[in-house]
């Protein structure tokens, strides 16, 4: 426990007999810099932490200095802006490919304020076996949860790289930053949608993220909706909020008003699914009674888009409770609410009606109609390592 912990006076320490030092121990921090300066290819990892100790500058003047590429898990989206070279995207079940081949094929990872989730490292055996590991995180009880690290070190993640950036901690990775720049523009040429005169939930994003100024709220609720926003929103100096692991269908319209609610000078935007806005469609009530002006965007497919993608994919096409056709019409119920509400069915009318619902700074709800099996890809099948992703184009569909 020495190398994880800072003893302090005995009337301070906790049950277990000892306190996380807030700073970190410094033997650890020396050992860290000492890690990173022999890697040739590093890779940093940001998880939601970042955002609790307010340490996104830090993150970002490490990945600088140290010639360190940045993934994220979706808690840690936003810890370095989109637009950054150095940032490869989000990891995981449904990350980004370039992200992903980085987590597997890093020979330092350094995880900061990040749990390793399931969802985040599918198989985090497999990236033990490839690569030597730091976890820097504020609770003791994460370290070593899901993945043992080479050199663990507790504490608050501001303080801690604050004093690791006192040492050297520039890295030899030249030809390693050239080949994931190299893969992450092979993979942003690839991606396509296809269909013509629908409108393709990627070009959405990419549509929406031009209306947006840079300090945007955006709140993403849990389905395929979450993972579209998550991997084509730009987020650059705002902030992205949602469930991340808890899965809370209908988390966000109340979140996205409570966003607003604290930050009232900021655009915030949630993006639902229709079987997530059936869950708390009401609260439409909530933002129009007390002035709140959020906007809704509600992809609606009819159906539950992300387990009917697995039923496709896992089940035989057996789908069960997962179709919702019915005569709900989300706009006549949001203008009974008192809200503006759009229906958008052609990819023309996207840029036009979120210019408008931003510029009105009333409570809006925009139901966008996509379709039932449009997927989110590239995936990783449950349990699977990283390396085994998938997407449309191996699975050769149209």
């Amino acid at each position: 426990q020495n190398e994880l912990f800072e003893y302090t006076d005995p009337g301070e320490v906790n049950i277990r007999g000892y306190k996380p030092s807030v700073s970190g121990n410094p033997k650890q921090i020396k050992k860290v810099a000492a890690e990173i300066q022999g890697a040739k290819r590093p890779l940093i990892c940001a998880g939601g932490g970042v955002f609790s100790s307010g340490a996104q500058n830090f993150i970002r003047e490490l990945s600088e200095k140290g010639q360190i590429p940045v993934v994220t898990t979706m808690m840690g989206l936003g810890a370095i802006p989109s637009a950054n070279n150095m940032n490869l995207g989000m990891i995981g079940q449904f990350g980004h490919k370039t992200a992903n081949y980085a987590l597997n094929n890093t020979d330092l990872l350094i995880i900061i304020g990040a749990r390793v989730g399931d969802r985040a490292v599918t198989a985090p055996d497999r990236v033990e076996e490839k690569s030597r590991t730091i976890h820097i995180d504020v609770d003791p009880a994460e370290i070593g949860k899901n993945m043992t690290p080479t050199v663990p070190l507790v504490g608050d993640v501001k303080n801690i790289l604050e004093k690791l950036l006192e040492y050297d901690v520039l890295t030899d990775s030249g030809e390693w930053i050239e080949k994931l720049q190299a893969l992450a523009r092979e993979e942003r040429e690839k991606v396509s949608e296809k269909r013509k005169g629908t409108i393709g939930p990627r070009n959405f994003m990419h549509s929406l993220s031009d209306q947006l100024k840079d300090d945007a709220c955006v709140v993403a609720d849990v389905g395929q909706n979450q993972i579209w926003a998550s991997k084509y929103i730009a987020i650059r100096s705002g902030r992205f909020l949602t469930s991340g692991g808890l899965g809370t269908m209908g988390y966000g319209l109340g979140a996205a008003i409570g966003a607003k609610m604290g930050c009232k000078d900021k655009t915030v935007i949630n993006i639902a699914g229709d079987g997530c806005f059936r869950m708390n469609m009401n609260e439409i009530a909530t933002a129009t009674r007390y002035n709140i002006p959020v906007i809704e965007v509600v992809f609606n497919n009819h159906v539950l888009g992300m387990v009917r993608q697995w039923q496709t994919l896992f089940y035989g096409k057996r789908y069960s409770q997962t179709e919702l056709y019915d005569q709900m019409d989300f706009v006549k119920v949001a203008e009974g609410m008192g809200a503006k509400a759009y229906r958008i069915t052609k990819k023309e009318d996207v840029e036009p009606v979120l210019r408008e619902a931003i510029s009105l700074n009333i409570p809006v709800m925009i139901e966008c109609q996509i379709g039932s099996d449009d997927k989110v890809f590239p995936m990783v099948p449950a349990g699977k390592p990283i390396e085994e992703a998938f997407d449309e184009i191996d699975l050769r569909i149209e």
